[in-house]
């Protein structure tokens, strides 16, 4: 398998011409889209404009581009955050669009729905051929470990080791700790979608998840398992929750075969494993 890798720093995918010279250069015949400008609540809520406009550019131009350079076939990562705030749980692929979002992620959910709906449309008129995945939250070796941009559990481990190496007595996390969430290793995440592009026909929406659902306190709890940390977990109420319960319905995906190999334990302690060894300053 030859592997094209286009970093931020030498592709700027919001930049039609650059993407379009870059399909040109070097002819890819598969395309999986799992780029996108990402964070937690405080990120998503301080740079709404950001997360709208890249995320939206981003689908628009790798899409098209596809299309104009005869991609044999093309993969759309979309998120859990699509689904409506109170969708019912465990959630199906039909309940996306059946009521309003999760205020402090909408910018950003409503772009990843442009673009599983316009990849959608390509296909309906062009006949391209494309996998529209949407993938649980996901973690794992090079994972965002910033402080103020990170997801729950790079941001949680992060806050536990420093806890750890400086010997605080406690560790704040947001919210309640009470909303549910569902987790894959990134490993995982890339072992399914290499499934689906091999193995899937069809242009309907597919969730793919790990099928193990974990609140937030449990989820704190096991990181500081994980770390060694021993101090108190307290909770800052005045913080959001977002979604009350995110949790996919992935028996569309079970059906067809696949299975994920990392449980939330073996996941959490690779991630951290990798997390020592690679990343400085973790204050």
């Amino acid at each position: 398998m030859n592997l094209l890798l286009a970093p931020r720093r030498d592709l700027d995918l919001t930049a039609q011409r650059a993407v379009d010279e870059y399909f040109a250069r070097n002819r890819p015949e598969y395309l999986f889209h799992c780029a996108g400008r990402v964070g937690g609540i405080q990120a998503n809520n301080a740079y709404r404009a950001e997360f709208s406009r890249e995320n939206m550019l981003m689908a628009a131009n790798l899409i098209h581009a596809s299309h104009r350079h005869g991609v044999k076939k093309t993969l759309v990562l979309g998120s859990s955050c699509i689904y409506p705030r109170l969708a019912p749980q465990p959630m199906r692929e039909e309940y996306i669009m059946s009521g309003p979002l999760e205020p402090t992620n909408e910018p950003y959910a409503m772009a990843k729905i442009a673009g599983l709906s316009m990849a959608r449309a390509y296909n309906a008129q062009y006949g391209m051929r494309v996998v529209l995945a949407i993938g649980a939250n996901t973690y794992g070796p090079g994972d965002n470990f910033d402080p103020d941009a990170s997801h729950v559990i790079p941001g949680l481990l992060r806050k536990f080791h420093a806890a750890m190496e400086s010997g605080a007595p406690e560790v704040v996390m947001w919210g309640t700790g009470t909303p549910v969430r569902e987790f894959i290793y990134v490993e995982d995440l890339a072992d399914a979608l290499l499934f689906l592009m091999r193995t899937h026909e069809s242009a309907e929406l597919i969730n793919v998840g790990s099928g193990e659902p974990v609140a937030v306190q449990q989820l704190a709890s096991a990181i500081a398992e994980v770390v060694g940390y021993s101090g108190r977990i307290t909770r800052d109420l005045d913080k959001p929750d977002g979604m009350p319960k995110k949790v996919l319905d992935s028996s569309r995906l079970s059906s067809l075969g696949w299975r994920p190999k990392h449980d939330l334990r073996a996941g959490l302690s690779r991630t951290y494993a990798w997390f020592r060894a690679n990343v400085r300053s973790p204050g």
